[in-house]
Formats: structure tokens, C-alpha cells, sequence
């Protein structure tokens, strides 16, 4: 009793202000945006209005039983979105109350001795204190003591993300007892994240410029007789060579009759003179990820046909885009799309008409997920960062095409974010002709 006393003294202690532009430390990530983290949790507390959240971080995984195709740990959403810490097998504690804004934060001790496999890790202490703008950082070891002290002496729910992956969640019921209210903080957590503040604007906006440019030296190095993994190389060495965390998921690099299976990712073809390559790519950094599609000719000139079937797909992006509003919803835009594509495909598709041969949906939420949390059926207002990928697929031609780019919903309407990347015929041409004539020269 009297550890627990003690603990829940310490707890009590009031939280400093902290600034921004701090250093990066190994172990905790990139610098955090202290101001905005600080004020997701603020409104968080006011959502759920009184009780407990518990959220841990996510745990590193497993080398030795598991196959890690980049490194070894990437951060749990939830925790990531309120700390902005990669820290691994930490906790984040919040009280809300009435005129009560208590947060803590468990961090496992450092190690020295590990630490030489690792690297510095970040432990309870000054710089925890400093890069995470909380002041209560304690040591993972006092979690128990701490949490039963807290959930006997704070009033409301204890919320908790009871459909995250951390493997961590089923120790948390050994806290539950005495009937306690226990809820479900993700759908509060899935609302806030679909309208993105300025700092999660500012790292999608980095990884999109990054995969734009990554896609742009794609095309420039594509050629016939290549494979289309060579083609992956060249798009994710340039991802990396400008400061890439990772891939947001495994790029799509399908050429000829690759480019009509929707997710295809094997990348083992052969290229040849006159097929199309569709790559569908996207980065991640600081946690945020790209999605960007373009589909582009292997010698660098688009046939009559593929010209034709290109310029409707596009046509039809612009015209979902164009009609992007706040109050609009994704399904009213899947519903705009592909009744343009009705009504524009002529004969192109012979004697069925384009968008039945468009099998997909036209747009996802876009954030720490390429496919993003959110309820498909609110109404977009401005924040929201979605997709926008009409395609057309035609089997019996070995002819694919999908562009998709990435958008901000505004005030007045949308914001292309993708556009550092050639979206018509006309523009990707003239950029692969510019390497073939640098080729020559």
C-alpha cells in the first residue's frame, strides 16, 4: 500500500511546458511536434469527457521467428499519434477529469549492455521529459503499482484501443476489476485522425513529394528487355536516396498483363517494347505514408490505343477532383467517377461500357496508413487527405490503367499533393524522351 501511495504521489506532480525544435535522440524517432501532440491530447480528454486511457506502444518484433523485410520495429498508430515518440514497449497514460489533465508516460530503463545491439534507447529521465513534452516519465517497472493506484483513485471509464494489434492489450485486463466500465478509445481516436493537423500535413506532404520523385526516376530509367524488379530498384533506391523511413507497402510494379491484377507485387516479368508498366508505390516518413499510381509506356511512347483508354481514365480523375468539396462523400465521388466513365466510354470497351471494367473503389483515407482509418460514409471536410485512382483493366488486351494521385480536402475545394509527377500522356512522354535525349547527347 504504501508503494502505491507513494507512486500515485509522484504521478501527482504538475507538467512543465516544453518546446519545440528539440534534437533527434536514437530510440525516440524523429523530432516531435510537441504543440500538436500536446493538443490531440487535449482533445481527446474533451471527447471522452472523464475516465482513463491506456495506450502502449507497439512491441519490436521477433528476428529470430520472423521474416523483417526493413527493420525490426514500427510504432503502434494510436501511441505514435499521440506522443509522436517511436519508442518501443512503452506506455501512455492519460487522466481526464473535469479541470483534469494528468498524462504519463512508462519507458523501459536504459541498458547499457544492450544498448550495444541496439543503440541508445530513450529511458525515463530529462530527455524523455524533453522530447515527448510530458513531464511524468517513469519506469516501466512501476507500471503495476501505478496503474492500480490511478484506476482506485480516478473517476470514469478506463478507455483503452481494444482492436489494436499490440500484443500487449490482454495484460491490461489484469487492472480490470470490481465491474469496471472499460470502452473502446479507437473510434474517438479514428474520428480525430481522419482531418490531419499541420504536422501530420507536413510529413504526408514530405513522403508524397518523395514517392513523386522516386516514380519520376522510374520512368526515366524504364526500358524494354529490363524486369520489372530493376524497375522497383531504381523507384525505391530513389525513396531512399531522400531520406525514405521505408515503403508504405510493397510496390506494385506490373507490366503488360501484370498491370491488370489490382495488387499484384511479385515484379519478376520481363519488360517488352510496347507494353505498359503500372507502379503503384508510395513511401513512408515520419510514419506517414504516400500512395501514387501512374502507369507509363516501357519505350516511351503511348499507342493510339492505350493514348485513348489513358485519356478517360484521366478525364475521369480530374472529374471526381473537381468535384471535391467539404460535405461531399467518398461515396458520392466513386458514384461521380464511374458515372462519367459511363457516359464517356463510347465504344472503347466494345459492346460494354468502361466502367464496368473500373472494379474497384475510387478512393481510400490516406494518413499512418496507406489505407487509413474512417468511416467511408462522413462527409470530407478540410483535413481530410484521400486517393483518387480510377482505372480500367482489360484483360483479353494485357492492358492495364490506373492513376491515382493523393489529395487535401479545403475550404474551397482540394489540393493536389501528387502533382510533382506527369499525369498526362503528353508530359510523360516529354520526360522520358528528356532522358533518351540526355542518352544520346
Amino acid at each position: 500500500m504504501r508503494l502505491g501511495l507513494t507512486v500515485f504521489a509522484l504521478l501527482s506532480l504538475a507538467t512543465p511546458a516544453f518546446g519545440q525544435g528539440v534534437p533527434e535522440l536514437p530510440g525516440a524517432g524523429r523530432p516531435v511536434d510537441l504543440n500538436a501532440t500536446r493538443a490531440r491530447r487535449s482533445a481527446l480528454a474533451q471527447r471522452i469527457g472523464k475516465g482513463m486511457v491506456v495506450i502502449p506502444a507497439a512491441e519490436e518484433r521477433d528476428p529470430e521467428a520472423q521474416v523483417i523485410q526493413d527493420n525490426d520495429f514500427r510504432q503502434d498508430d494510436y501511441f505514435f499519434y499521440l506522443t509522436g515518440l517511436e519508442t518501443a514497449g512503452a506506455w501512455l497514460v492519460m487522466i481526464a477529469a473535469p479541470d483534469t489533465d494528468r498524462t504519463y508516460l512508462f519507458l523501459t530503463e536504459r541498458d547499457p549492455g544492450e544498448e550495444r545491439w541496439t543503440g541508445i534507447r530513450l529511458g525515463p529521465g530529462a530527455d524523455a521529459q524533453r522530447l515527448s513534452g510530458i513531464a511524468n516519465t517513469l519506469p516501466i517497472k512501476s507500471l503495476d503499482s501505478a496503474l492500480t493506484a490511478l484506476l482506485r483513485n480516478s473517476p470514469g471509464p478506463l478507455y483503452l484501443p481494444l482492436n489494436a494489434e499490440a500484443e500487449s492489450i490482454p495484460r491490461i485486463h489484469d487492472w480490470v476489476y470490481g465491474g469496471r466500465d472499460v470502452r473502446n478509445v479507437v473510434p474517438a481516436l479514428d474520428s480525430m485522425r481522419v482531418f490531419k493537423d499541420g504536422a501530420e500535413l507536413a510529413r504526408l506532404k514530405r513522403a508524397i513529394n518523395i514517392t513523386a520523385e522516386g516514380i519520376r526516376q522510374g520512368m526515366q530509367a524504364v526500358r524494354p528487355t529490363q524486369y520489372e524488379y530493376q524497375l522497383e530498384a531504381v523507384i525505391e533506391g530513389g525513396f531512399r536516396g531522400q531520406g525514405a523511413d521505408r515503403v508504405g507497402f510493397p510496390s506494385i510494379v506490373g507490366s503488360g498483363p501484370n498491370g491488370t491484377t489490382f495488387h499484384y507485387d511479385v515484379n519478376r516479368r520481363q519488360m517488352n517494347d510496347g507494353d505498359l508498366v503500372l507502379t503503384d508505390v508510395g513511401t513512408e516518413y515520419g510514419q506517414y505514408a504516400a500512395d501514387v499510381t501512374r502507369t507509363f509506356p516501357v519505350n516511351g511512347r503511348f499507342s493510339q490505343r492505350q493514348k485513348a483508354i489513358y485519356d478517360l481514365v484521366l478525364a475521369t480523375q480530374q472529374t471526381a477532383m473537381d468535384s471535391v468539396r467539404p460535405g461531399i462523400t467518398v461515396r458520392d465521388l466513386n458514384r461521380i467517377a464511374k458515372e462519367y466513365m459511363r457516359v464517356h466510354s463510347g465504344k472503347l470497351c466494345g459492346d460494354r461500357t468502361c466502367e464496368q471494367y473500373f472494379n474497384h473503389g475510387l478512393s481510400h483515407w490516406l494518413g499512418m496508413r496507406v489505407h487509413d482509418v474512417g468511416n467511408y460514409a462522413i462527409p470530407l471536410g478540410p483535413g481530410a487527405v484521400i486517393t483518387v485512382e480510377p482505372g480500367i483493366y482489360l484483360p483479353d488486351e494485357n492492358l492495364g490503367i490506373r492513376i491515382e494521385d493523393d489529395i487535401l480536402v479545403t475550404d474551397k475545394g482540394y489540393e493536389l499533393l501528387s502533382g510533382g509527377v506527369p499525369r498526362t500522356t503528353a508530359d510523360i512522354e516529354a520526360l522520358m524522351r528528356g532522358r533518351k535525349q540526355a542518352e544520346r547527347e
